[in-house]
Formats: structure tokens, sequence, C-alpha cells
């Protein structure tokens, strides 16, 4: 078994991966905008990744945009058979760096097809439909009309399976009336906890749950309890927090981004990282901790 296969693995559509990925974002320019500071080391960060066993890579053609798919490609093109690569619609970049809706059904067929070229693809294994309603997290809206545009670009067959990104149980429950969900990608990491029953129902549903921001993304997660802990694991902080992720629930798969080769090994290394309970149980007191 090598040292990433230890993750483990779960269903995502009619692929089975393994829980520990690799997001895309940190591949482009500050501010997720333009073009890297190194985009040979961008290129040199895939072509580890893949070899050192990752088969999930996600991304988005608003990042850049169009930036980090273009790498993608440069990088990987022709793909291995066992890669899945999942993106996202729903939003895309003002000239000021700005996140916008696009919700329309030209803009969504048109950030499919964006996607197709620049990832060199004929059709793209999952994409997630991501709700705009409140940038900052899941806010009630019905998603029907946009869904219901991915679900016909899916019988097109340029599309083999629809996600859902920013959403409540509502939203995925609605959307399930159009066409299968096969994954949820929200804001969760150990300080963020709005979803603990969320990722209960889609577990037991076998639907794969994908955090984003599980080190705390834009605010990186900063606790003298989480840097306790590393110090006794001799991890870093960061490594315990993703390995905190992996034991909370075996839906879940993590798509922890960067955009140096030193920090991917960091990342893939928490595949042999186990948490003891007392850790865990330190872990959990954070966000009981700051509900307080």
């Amino acid at each position: 078994m090598s040292s990433l296969e230890k993750s483990g693995t779960f269903t995502l559509g009619d692929r089975t991966v393994k829980r520990l990925g690799y997001g895309a974002m940190q591949l482009a320019g500050k501010g997720v905008f333009g073009p890297p500071k190194d985009r040979a080391e961008a290129v040199a960060v895939l072509r580890e990744a893949i070899e050192s066993g990752v088969d999930h890579i996600d991304t988005s053609d608003f990042y850049g945009p169009h930036v980090t798919n273009q790498i993608i490609r440069e990088a990987l093109h022709p793909y291995r058979d066992d890669l899945v690569i999942v993106t996202k619609i729903g939003a895309t970049r003002g000239a000021d760096a700005s996140w916008n809706p696009a919700f329309s059904k030209e803009a969504l067929t048109q950030a499919i097809h964006d996607n197709l070229k620049n990832l060199g693809l004929d059709v793209i294994e999952v994409v997630n439909l991501r709700a705009m309603f409140d940038v900052h997290g899941p806010a009630e809206g019905s998603l029907e009309e946009p869904l219901s545009v991915l679900a016909d670009l899916q019988r097109q067959g340029l599309v083999k399976h629809v996600g859902l990104s920013n959403v409540t149980p509502k939203q995925v429950a609605d959307g399930r009336k159009i066409t299968e969900i096969v994954c949820v990608q929200n804001q969760y990491n150990l300080a963020h906890r709005d979803d603990d029953a969320f990722i209960e129902q889609l577990a037991a549903e076998g639907t794969a749950y994908v955090p984003f921001f599980p080190l705390g993304g834009f605010s990186p997660l900063q606790s003298s309890t989480l840097s306790d802990v590393a110090a006794r694991l001799d991890a870093t902080p960061l490594q315990v927090a993703l390995a905190w992720l992996l034991q909370r629930s075996p839906n879940i798969l993590l798509i922890p981004g960067t955009s140096s080769r030193a920090h991917l090994r960091e990342n893939l290394a928490v595949a042999d990282l186990a948490l003891p309970a007392d850790a865990i149980r330190d872990l959990d007191a954070i966000a009981a901790a700051k509900a307080a």
C-alpha cells in the first residue's frame, strides 16, 4: 500500500478516488487572479501530485480566470485514465478581480465550453454548480433554473456528473429532483462546523462531501490548541487540521491546495498521520469554544 492509499477511498460519481486529492485554486496569481509568480513551479506541483498518487483534482475556469485550467492542461494532458478532474461553474471574475454570479443559460453554457477547451477534454467528469446567493456562505434560494441548464448539458454528454457548492440541505434535496447530486462542496474545517449534521446525512446517503478552505482559506486557522496538538504529534498545525478532517467522516474528500512542491509533500504526508483519541477531543473543543 502506498502512503497516499492510507487515506482511504470514496465514490465520486461512478469513480472511486483516494480521499486525499489536490485543489488547484492556488495555482493562479494573488487573489486567485492572473498568472502565478512561478508557472514552472505550478506545473511541477501538478506533476508531482500525480506521481505521488493523487487521482482527484479540483479546479475551476474562473480561477485566474482560465489560468489554472490552462496550467493543468500544460502539465498533465493527456491525462491518466484514473485521474478525476472536477470543475466549478456559476461565477465569473470582473476586471477588478471581483467574484460575480453567472447563472444565465448563456453564461453557464459558455462556462462548460471554456472548461472543456482549457482543460482539453471532451466531457467533464464532475461539474459543481456554485450557489452565489451569499458569497460568504450558503443561503437559501432556488437553483432550479441554473441546475436545469446544467442537467441539459449533462444530457448532451458534455458533463457526466453534477455536484453543488456553497449550498444548504434544502437546495441539495430540491436539486435531486432535477438530477443526481454526487457531491457537496462547502466551507468546513476545525473551527467552522456548521455542516456537522449535513455531513452525517450525506454520509448515510453515500454522497461525497468536499470541504473547501479546509485550512481556513484566506484566514488561515490559528489556535493555541491546534498548535499544542501539532507539537505533541511532531506535525504542523495544518497537517493536524487535515488529519482531523480525514478522521471526521468517511465521505469527506480533501482537496488542499498549494503552489509549492514542499508544501504539497507536507499535505500528502497527512495520509500517514493518525490522530489519537485525546488529540481529537482537544481539537473538537476548538469549535465548542468558538460557539460559547
